[in-house]
C-alpha cells in the first residue's frame, strides 16, 4: 500500500469516528480542504461515494458503511501495535480519551490527580455523557458505563464497586402523606420524574425485593433530567425523589431527606470501564486500568 493510500484511509476513518469534516481535520492536523481532497481521491479511486455530504452532516453511504466495518478494527489493531512498541520504549505518553457516565465522575475525580501526576506525558480528555454512545465510532479509547448497559463484545472492569438507589423524601412532605410502604404506592404520589438518557423517555424506577423485580412509571409536576433541579425540588417538599445513594448520602445522614422503600433497593453492580474486545488497549488506557486497580487495593 502506497503512503497516499493509506492516508486517504486514514482521513476517511476519522471523518467516520467524528461525524464531522470539522473535527476530523482538527484531529489529524490537516485543513478541512485538504481533509476532503483526500476522501475525494479515495472514492475517485474506488469509483464509489463513500460519504454522503450535506451542509450541516456527513453519513457514511452504503459502499463507505461497509468500508468502515472492516477498516476500522484493522487500524484499531495496528494503533495498538504503535502504542504498545512506543510504550516498550520507555515510559507511558499519548491521548487518552474517555466517555463517562455522570454518576461514575466522583470515583473518577478521585482517581485523575494521581494518574496524570504519575504519567507526565499523558493528556487525558473526558467527556461526560449519560447518554449511550458508540466509543468506536466517536474516536474514545473507552468508556465508563453501568454494567447494565455495556454490550456483550466488550472488555469490562469494575470500576468504583456496587451502587445502590435510594427513593427519598423531605420529611415536611412525608408529613402530609402516607410514605409509600410498596413500589405501587408510589402511583398515588406526587414523584419527580427523571427522563431515560438513552430515550429522553420518563424512566421508570426499578425496585427488587426478594427475587420480584418490578418497574414503576411514576408521575408528578417535575419532570427532568437534571439532577440538582430534582434535588431542590424534593428538599423543598415538592414530592418523591430517586436518586443514585451517592448522591443523596450527605442529605440523608443531616435528616434533611428521609429515605423510604429502602428494602426495596438493594445494592447492584456499577460502573466499569469498557472497551472494544477486538483489540489491544493502548497504553494510556493500560496505564489507567492499572492505576484505578491500585488505588482500589490500596497501593
Amino acid at each position: 500500500m502506497r503512503g497516499s493510500e493509506f492516508s486517504e484511509l486514514r482521513a476517511f476513518a476519522a471523518v467516520i469516528r467524528h461525524r464531522s469534516f470539522t473535527r476530523a481535520a482538527q484531529h489529524l492536523g490537516v485543513s478541512p480542504s485538504a481533509l476532503s481532497q483526500l476522501i475525494r481521491g479515495l472514492e475517485d479511486r474506488l469509483g464509489q461515494r463513500l460519504l454522503n455530504r450535506t451542509t450541516r452532516s456527513v453519513a457514511p453511504s452504503h459502499a463507505g458503511t461497509a468500508l468502515a466495518e472492516r477498516l476500522l478494527p484493522v487500524l484499531d489493531d495496528l494503533n495498538g501495535v504503535i502504542d504498545s512498541a512506543f510504550a516498550a520504549g520507555g515510559g507511558v505518553s499519548g491521548p487518552l480519551r474517555l466517555n463517562v457516565v455522570t454518576v461514575a465522575m466522583t470515583k473518577l475525580a478521585l482517581a485523575v490527580p494521581g494518574f496524570l501526576a504519575r504519567y507526565p506525558r499523558v493528556t487525558l480528555e473526558v467527556e461526560v455523557n449519560d447518554a449511550l454512545v458508540d466509543i468506536v465510532a466517536q474516536g474514545f479509547d473507552a468508556g465508563i458505563r453501568l454494567a447494565e448497559r455495556l454490550e456483550a463484545d466488550m472488555i469490562a472492569v469494575p470500576f468504583g464497586g456496587p451502587l445502590r438507589m435510594a427513593v427519598v423524601a423531605a420529611p415536611s412532605y412525608l408529613a402530609k402523606r402516607m410514605p409509600p410502604l410498596h413500589p405501587r404506592d408510589l402511583e398515588r404520589h406526587e414523584c419527580l420524574v427523571s427522563l431515560a438518557p438513552s430515550t429522553g423517555a420518563p424512566y421508570r424506577w426499578e425496585f427488587d425485593k426478594d427475587g420480584v423485580a418490578l418497574r414503576v412509571l411514576v408521575t408528578g409536576r417535575l419532570v427532568g433530567s437534571d439532577v440538582r433541579l430534582r434535588l431542590a425540588a424534593c428538599e423543598a417538599g415538592l414530592g418523591i425523589g430517586y436518586f443514585f445513594e451517592t448522591e443523596v448520602a450527605d442529605l440523608l445522614a443531616s435528616r434533611t431527606l428521609m429515605r423510604v422503600l429502602e428494602d426495596w433497593t438493594p445494592p447492584f453492580p456499577g460502573a466499569h470501564v469498557y472497551y472494544p474486545s477486538r483489540r489491544n488497549p493502548p497504553p494510556p488506557l493500560r496505564a489507567f486500568i492499572d492505576h484505578f486497580k491500585g488505588m482500589a487495593r490500596g497501593t
